[in-house]
């Protein structure tokens, strides 16, 4: 009796059978970007209302006029760079180069602003037009992503540059001495640093200046070598630090707005001017008495609640860990080193650092999760980091004079919560890690069409159609173990997705 044969699901143009995860994965991605365009128009039309412009506005002007920065356009080049072939990249680099020597001679000539930047963003641009025009399929959703993981390295700056005079403007009053008076349970390492850095300038000063400065570079760093095989694989790794470096950059303001504070250098030190409280820092420890929000200008970004730069070393250091050894030494120093310019130049006090860590673990687990599942760890460390930053900021807020006057229990009790935070991500991260390699050693199943490897050729028999038929059914419903999702609950531990 003759069987009617199996119809194999079409293949889509890199030869391999459509994958049903994709469609959900597609619908997140396009909701992702109605979202950020949505906040970043919403954000655009409050800076107006202030009477500056916004991120898209001052992105969109660096098409033409001299940039603010051009390393940063130049760093956003290289992230897009990371699809594109040696070949490519050559060419992309060259075209960058020659249309700034050509906006550099016309700016001399009309004795304009001088700063460079313009042919990196013009290339950025010239690869989604590409990709528009010119690819399809896979390829152009490759080129769309990579100018958009540059694009927003620029914009995620931009966008912070404004919450900071969104904050400076909406702000009158700040919590310093809250947040002060929380210090002495920490043994206010700020003014401690702080004196040490004197007597040890200008050579620790000097050295903690450039590691401050250049943490955006050193995170384009790793960012790279983590992306260094996308223009082979033709394809992003499911997780990288960028996604989490912009996701802290992202929410990290909005804190701001909640928790204003300017730092012990300016509410307490010679850069206040006439609005600081009064010249104590870093020699004289501010009294304790009973704190009130303090009037303050509006110029001042009030960007100390959380301290994003621990949260971005903090990350830093994680995603350093996957690397060689040079690497992992570097992102130590890079940790060690933020940390002490942050409360040595008195920019933050400690309570900041220690909301920045829980902020940066809790937003690297939530990143993690959304690329290689939700299971129950994950939803676990993500309750708890959030709950303890919660708690953090209220317990600075309305717990400060308690806290100074007992500062032998609650300056344990916020580095114990905060050591909870971080054993919790070590551990969770270990296990994912390891059932992640174990799946990986398990044999996957073979796709109808694709060439089996050359051992296994060698010993293969004939395949019967049926089989071949349920292998494809697997492939195309995810039950297999290759790149397909699982429906089981512990999806995270599967092997990471590439996206």
């Amino acid at each position: 009796m003759m069987t009617e044969p199996t119809r194999i699901p079409p293949r889509d143009d890199r030869g391999t059978q459509p994958a049903p995860w994709r469609r959900p994965r597609v619908v997140l991605w396009t909701a992702a970007g109605v979202v950020t365009l949505g906040f970043l128009v919403a954000l655009e039309i409050v800076a107006r209302g202030y009477g500056f412009s916004g991120p898209i506005t001052e992105q969109s002007r660096e098409v033409i006029f001299a940039p603010e920065s051009g390393p940063l356009l130049y760093g956003g080049l290289a992230l897009t760079m990371v699809v594109l072939t040696w070949r490519q990249r050559l060419i992309a680099l060259g075209v960058a180069a020659g249309v700034d020597i050509v906006f550099f001679l016309v700016r001399w000539a009309l004795d304009a602003d001088m700063n460079f930047g313009n042919g990196a963003l013009w290339v950025v641009l010239g690869v989604a037009v590409l990709g528009l025009t010119r690819r399809t399929g896979h390829e152009r959703t490759l080129l769309l992503k990579g100018t958009g993981l540059g694009l927003l390295l620029v914009a995620g700056h931009k966008t912070g540059d404004t919450w900071l005079l969104i904050t400076s403007k909406t702000r009158a009053t700040v919590l310093d001495a809250y947040v002060a008076a929380a210090d002495h349970a920490l043994a206010d390492p700020s003014w401690l640093v702080g004196r040490f850095l004197n007597a040890t300038a200008p050579v620790s000063t000097g050295i903690l200046h450039v590691v401050y400065g250049q943490l955006p570079l050193a995170a384009a760093l790793v960012g790279l070598y983590q992306l260094r095989r996308v223009a082979v694989e033709r394809r992003f790794p499911a997780h990288h630090l960028v996604r989490t470096f912009l996701m802290i950059g992202l929410l990290g303001p909005a804190i701001y707005m909640i928790f204003p504070v300017v730092g012990p250098v300016f509410a307490y030190g010679t850069d206040g001017g006439a609005w600081a409280t009064a010249n104590l820092w870093p020699d004289t420890l501010p009294p304790v008495t009973d704190p009130r929000p303090i009037p303050f200008d509006g110029i001042t970004p009030r960007n100390c609640m959380p301290s994003l730069h621990t949260a971005w070393a903090v990350t830093l250091f994680v995603h350093s860990r996957d690397g060689s050894r040079a690497m992992r030494w570097a992102g130590t120093f890079w940790l060690v080193g933020t940390l002490t310019a942050t409360l040595g130049f008195g920019y933050h006090y400690g309570a900041d650092l220690l909301a920045g860590v829980v902020f940066a673990l809790t937003i690297e687990t939530a990143m993690r999760c959304s690329a290689h599942g939700w299971d129950r760890a994950g939803v676990r460390l993500v309750a708890l980091g959030t709950t303890v930053f919660a708690a953090l900021l209220a317990s600075y807020r309305w717990l400060p004079t308690e806290m100074a006057a007992r500062p032998w229990l609650f300056g344990p009790l916020l580095l114990l919560v905060t050591g909870a935070v971080i054993y919790a991500y070590v551990r969770t991260a270990r296990a994912a890690r390891a059932a992640r390699a174990a799946r990986e050693r398990e044999p996957k199943p073979e796709v109808p069409g694709q060439r089996p490897a050359p051992e296994a050729e060698e010993s293969a028999e004939p395949a019967d159609p049926t089989d071949a038929a349920g292998a494809a059914e697997a492939a195309t419903t995810g039950t297999g173990t290759g790149t397909g999702t699982t429906g089981e609950s512990g999806a995270t531990d599967a092997k990471p997705e590439l996206v």
